[in-house]
């Protein structure tokens, strides 16, 4: 089996890694770079435990080779908090109570993420959808629907400009 010398961007940190021909994304991630935080729930992409941003779009990362990051951007649950702050989502879902075991919560938080980075106002309809490919056996959902609800409201407020 060979190996391959690639070079990515894993949550704004050149990495250089030297990973086998069959290695996934997710492998790579918890075993090369030891960011954890990214489970493996089913390893055939059903679950949703191993979300990931690749270049901006959620993809399951047990589905993805790693040599094919080679030169791409890849942001993990670790990438979402910015120094001492978490992310909006990750704040969002803690208060509306939204995390129970926590083995679903990195793939649903990047997940939501994604959505509202692309949709800043999505209704109820979308939100769903977005998280469809994320399995919960815990919250039933609501919670998490409520979060990310809560973090649109919250993010479209902060974005309104100040009338004078």
């Amino acid at each position: 089996m060979g190996y391959h010398h690639i070079a990515l961007a894993v949550n704004g940190i050149t990495e250089i890694v030297d990973v086998p021909s069959n290695m996934t994304l997710l492998s790579m991630l918890r075993e090369k770079l030891g960011l954890t935080g990214t489970k493996n729930g089913c390893s055939a992409g059903e679950c949703g435990a191993c979300t990931v941003l690749l270049n901006g779009e959620p993809v399951n990362g047990c589905m993805v080779l790693a040599v094919e990051c080679d030169g791409s951007e890849i942001v993990t649950v670790e990438g979402l908090a910015q120094a001492e702050h978490l992310d909006l989502i990750q704040e969002t879902i803690i208060e509306e109570g939204g995390v129970q075991c926590g083995f679903c919560t990195p793939g649903m938080l990047i997940s939501a993420k994604a959505l509202l980075d692309r949709n800043p106002d999505p209704s109820d309809y979308e939100i769903r959808d977005a998280l469809v490919g994320n399995l919960c056996r815990c919250t039933g959902y609501v919670r998490i629907i409520s979060a990310v609800k809560k973090a649109s409201y919250q993010k479209n407020k902060q974005a309104e400009p100040l009338v004078s």
